[in-house]
């Protein structure tokens, strides 16, 4: 390793130790020994500390010896003599540095959460398995650690918007002479926060251990690593965290000592002014510290020292394209056009066509386009997309028009939400004045459809529809095709196919879970049914989509078959042996960690809880979400627990070798709301037979431990309290 560098870096690690031991003797005095240390909402503590170590933070007093782990580890700072031409004591130096910025962080968690209106502190487990999905699935390939400053404002946008259309996360901390990136990108009015995936974590340098925190999370939570199992926590994130440090103007020896820390994980430094390189592989898949790279050319040059692999497609349209910008909101003020929304009709419809009925490419606006209507004007609208394929399927228009509220989203400067036909987007003027047209929807539409979903779709033809006539025809033959969808859905049982999918999307974080889909169960993430399954493996025959016959029952009640035993044991490297689909007391299927929802076994009740990820409150099995997540994912398969989607709820097979939907006697009321139409419309089934049963089910306005429910439940006359224990 450079002389340089190591030394700055060990020098730097320790002035981090010695600034966290000030902060600790001063939190000491300010709060006393036993106030809680803790980030918000987490079951990780501080998670570094206890991914490599195993050693919980939970208190003011613990820090005492989270101080003495930094100051083992740290190295002398080398005189001439003593220097040595390897890794060891820098990275030492490294992980002291990531102590001591989590003892500092947990300090200010202590006295006053560094959290304002730009500033967003640590993420909590709600945030982590919520965007977890998104690395699972590819949509997500990695994150930049952004630190320092850009030499312009404009140029900081450029970066990032330059990172955002490779689709990865942006997560910002560190300043240069008090200016952060974060606050040149406000002055040019870009959007931060979660939702746009430019995460402000902190200004002091010390925050960056919130990203490294996140990686730990991700090792233990999808990856099966149990806290204080340091190697395969630095070697899982080696190999499947795609993660780098973008450092920008000066590097002090501070950040010497936080990207030391970074090394640790095989994530590179990249810098753009004059730093030593040290360019032999290593711990890093390739190049550990790569400086005086262009502003311009940084984010390629990290792309290819981080080996990610990332495929855009290019989209004819004046404006930034990648999935990031799906969480742009383009406010009232911020508007120039808007469509649907209750304002006006609006629809997208995906019809099959024979190829010689599609001319592929053609786009056309019937009705006026956005040169013809005055700022703030709302126009209904039409789109109709036909498309053509020697593949292609009737069952597939759906999947693809599902796909239509993606695809839009991503460009910048435009807004999205639903589908069908309670569709609402808005034009802002920002894109209106780079030349943003309404065909530009269908661009999008037929660029993505082609590139995303080659082998069913050939042929793509857009007509979108702006005048209030064509719009009411085509919304009549839209609402035809939409029920006769959902009656085909609705009909399908488990039994009515011999044939179900797998979806080992998420192996990549937690490489022994399998999923299992069929008709009446979907994906514990809640985003792959089905059909979707069947599609997918249409358009990619050896992907994480696969086919899994059913074959000879062994256990209709139960829902197991010997052939998805043999598949789920060998997808799963020999882990999972038996998997039982329609009972979670026995087999039950593996949980990633990016489920929507936990069921949880209660025994007092003789039914079941269901807590969905974005309550964060206590729950009745004496655990919030965040801690139940912690022992269910990771590919486990835990008795008395499972992770489903939360359309399963409603689904006849639910549960249905314990009792089914009637062993529920808990969920969040906000859960309830959500599901109310289709949870009334399952009461009134024969099975269960009770119009009046979701107002039987508890939420934690009446209690949140089982205690406080079971006589609520005795009041109401809960079925569940009189059926079979299902603890036999």
């Amino acid at each position: 390793m450079s002389r340089i560098i190591a030394t700055a870096a060990i020098k730097g690690a320790h002035k981090e130790v010695a600034e966290a031991e000030r902060m600790f003797n001063q939190t000491l005095e300010a709060v006393g020994a036993t106030a809680a240390v803790e980030f918000p909402n987490t079951g990780y503590y501080l998670p570094i500390i206890y991914a490599l170590t195993g050693y919980k933070v939970e208190k003011v007093e613990d820090l005492a010896k989270a101080l003495e782990l930094a100051k083992d580890l740290l190295p002398p700072v080398p005189r001439e003599r003593h220097w040595v031409p390897y890794l060891g004591h820098a990275l030492d130096a490294g992980i002291a540095t990531l102590f001591a910025g989590e003892v500092i962080e947990g300090c200010k968690y202590a006295v006053n959460p560094p959290v304002d209106d730009l500033w967003l502190g640590a993420a909590d487990d709600v945030i982590m398995r919520e965007r977890g999905v998104e690395f699972v699935d590819g949509s997500a390939p990695g994150f930049c650690a952004l630190v320092g400053r850009a030499s312009t404002p404009e140029m900081a946008d450029q970066i990032v918007v330059d990172l955002l259309q490779k689709n990865l996360y942006v997560w910002i901390s560190g300043h240069v002479d008090g200016v952060s990136i974060a606050e040149q990108l406000q002055q040019v009015d870009r959007q931060l926060g979660w939702d746009t995936r430019i995460v402000p974590y902190g200004k002091e340098m010390s925050s960056a251990v919130y990203s490294l925190g996140f990686a730990a999370r991700a090792a233990m939570s999808f990856g099966g690593a149990q806290p204080g199992d340091f190697s395969k926590v630095l070697r899982y994130n080696k190999n499947r965290i795609f993660a780098f440090v973008l450092a920008l103007d000066y590097v002090d020896e501070q950040k010497y000592a936080y990207a030391a820390g970074a090394i640790n994980y095989g994530f590179p430094t990249i810098a753009n002014t004059r730093i030593p390189d040290i360019l032999p592989t290593g711990v890093c898949t390739y190049e550990h510290v790569v400086g005086s790279v262009p502003e311009e050319e940084i984010v390629q040059k990290c792309v290819e020292v981080r080996g990610l692999k990332i495929q855009i497609a290019e989209i004819p349209i004046p404006m930034a394209y990648g999935p990031a910008f799906e969480g742009e909101v383009i406010r009232k003020d911020d508007m120039y056009i808007q469509f649907g929304g209750n304002i006006t009709p609006a629809f997208e419809y995906v019809v099959m066509r024979e190829m010689d009925e599609v001319t592929d490419g053609k786009i056309e606006v019937v009705g006026p386009e956005i040169d013809d209507v005055n700022e703030g004007d709302a126009l209904p609208l039409g789109i109709v997309v036909e498309v053509a394929g020697r593949k292609m399927q009737e069952d597939f228009e759906s999947i693809l028009e599902r796909q239509i509220h993606h695809l839009i989203n991503g460009a910048e400067g435009i807004w999205h939400m639903g589908q069908r036909d309670i569709v609402w987007t808005r034009i802002s003027k920002k894109a209106q004045a780079k030349g943003f047209k309404i065909r530009h929807y269908g661009e999008i539409i037929h660029a993505k459809l082609i590139n995303d979903f080659p082998s069913i779709v050939d042929k793509v033809q857009v007509t979108i529809y702006t005048n209030p006539e064509d719009v009411e025809k085509w919304l009549a033959t839209a609402r035809q095709a939409y029920r006769y969808r959902d009656e085909k859905t609705a009909g399908m049982t488990d039994e009515s196919v011999d044939t179900f999918y797998s979806c080992t999307l998420c192996q990549s974080f937690a490489p022994t879970h399998v999923c299992i889909i069929s008709p009446q169960r979907l994906g514990l993430c809640g985003a792959y049914n089905w059909l979707d399954g069947k599609a997918a493996y249409e358009i990619d025959p050896t992907g994480p989509n696969q086919p899994v016959k059913k074959g000879d029952c062994l256990d209709e009640v139960k829902g197991g078959w010997p052939a998805i035993d043999e598949f789920v044991k060998e997808k799963s490297g020999g882990t999972v042996e038996s998997v039982y689909m329609y009972t979670m007391m026995e087999n039950p299927m593996t949980s990633c960690g990016c489920f929507e929802c936990i069921v949880a076994f209660l025994p007092m009740c003789n039914g079941v809880m269901i807590v969905n990820r974005e309550y964060t409150g206590m729950t009745p099995c004496g655990m919030p979400f965040s801690t139940l997540a912690n022992s269910v994912g990771g590919g486990n398969v835990t008795p008395g627990f499972i992770g489903i989607g939360k359309v399963y709820i409603t689904s006849k097979k639910f549960i249905s070798a314990d009792g089914g939907f009637k062993r529920v006697v808990w969920m969040p009321k906000e859960l309830k709301e959500t599901l109310r139409e289709q949870l009334e419309k399952r009461c009134q089934d024969e099975d269960v037979d009770d119009p009046d049963f979701i107002n039987k089910i508890a939420d934690e306005e009446v209690g949140t431990s089982e205690e406080e429910i079971l006589p609520w439940l005795e009041e109401k006359g809960h079925p569940a309290l009189t059926m079979d224990p299902m603890l036999m």
